[in-house]
């Protein structure tokens, strides 16, 4: 009788693969004391701030007590914050930010890219002014438009009023309707650069030969774009969005420096309202289950963004 090994297979399989797993540790033991200083380093300012997070989660820190008078009140904090109307008030505010934010700037660094991307007179210049916005300092660029959004003084309502557009200046961050979309502004023409270096990069990987074919075979413009150079550009696309919607969800100066949340909490997103709970509100504990939440989905971002760094490398190795 002839046994069946198929199913044996598998287990035995994983085993051998551990087992070469830790053979491989074991036989380089002495090179990863090498990086034991980086190992230790990262335990100290990283792992044991996730940890004490984690762990303050499930405490209660009103102002009137010490941290080291905490009380623990297990999952009530996550259980106030879901059934919070500010948290899903201040989760929509940071939906829209997000995907506004990402996606006006990608769309702009796109198009800029692919004008810098031909040949004319200036095109240095133009690429080291558009860069700009992406190199000065986040709180220099944040009063500055604070001050061009003013009310009173600012450039834009001066310059509205001048062409008897309106009668008054508006108000662009004072104001609950126009107060995201006026920051989500600062926050495109602050990015956009980012995106238009990524993939101006992209642009020098489509091959020309490719494109000239195209050229030849009657494809129009649009037809170039859609199925030559866009199908190249998906991989630098991909990380680009992607390190994009990370650094929007965790923006903290632009809204912070602007309207501190304000007015009535209209441009609060996660970062800046878990700031105000904890160095505002003394609210410890709260404000901690609200950080727990917002590194699981940072988590799930840096997930989306190693798996398409892996995509794009075995592309490029042809697997």
């Amino acid at each position: 009788m002839t046994p069946v090994t198929g199913q044996y297979d598998a287990p035995r399989q994983k085993q051998r693969e551990r087992s070469g797993i830790l053979e491989q540790m074991w036989l380089n033991r002495f090179d990863y004391l090498y990086v034991l200083p980086a190992i230790l380093v990262m335990l100290i300012v990283i792992a044991y701030p996730i940890y004490y997070t984690i762990d303050l989660s499930f405490f209660k820190t009103p102002p009137s007590l010490q941290l080291r008078d905490k009380i623990f009140v297990g999952t009530d904090n996550y259980a106030a914050i879901l059934s919070s109307d500010v948290f899903w008030r201040v989760t929509m505010n940071t939906v829209v930010w997000t995907i506004a934010s990402t996606l006006f700037a990608f769309v702009l660094g796109l198009g800029a890219a692919l004008a810098l991307h031909r040949e004319f007179v200036g095109r240095g210049v133009l690429r080291a002014i558009l860069i700009i916005p992406w190199v000065i300092s986040a709180v220099a660029a944040s009063y500055i438009w604070k001050w061009i959004y003013h009310s009173d003084f600012g450039v834009i309502g001066a310059v509205l009023v001048g062409l008897g557009l309106t009668d008054r200046p508006p108000n662009f961050i004072d104001s609950v309707n126009t107060v995201l979309p006026s920051l989500i502004v600062v926050n495109v023409w602050r990015e956009f650069p980012f995106a238009m270096i990524m993939l101006m990069a992209g642009l020098q990987t489509v091959p020309e030969q490719l494109l000239r074919a195209a050229t030849v075979d009657g494809a129009g413009a649009w037809q170039r774009f859609w199925h030559v150079t866009f199908p190249h550009l998906r991989s630098v696309s991909t990380v680009t969005i992607l390190l994009l919607a990370v650094a929007n969800f965790n923006s903290f100066i632009i809204p912070w420096i602007m309207t501190g949340g304000g007015p009535a909490s209209a441009s609060h997103i996660w970062i800046t309202h878990i700031y105000e709970l904890a160095f505002g509100r003394q609210r410890w504990g709260v404000a901690a289950a609200y950080s727990v939440l917002l590194f699981l989905i940072l988590m799930a971002f840096g997930y989306f963004y190693v798996r398409a760094l892996s995509g794009s490398e075995r592309k490029d190795h042809g697997e």
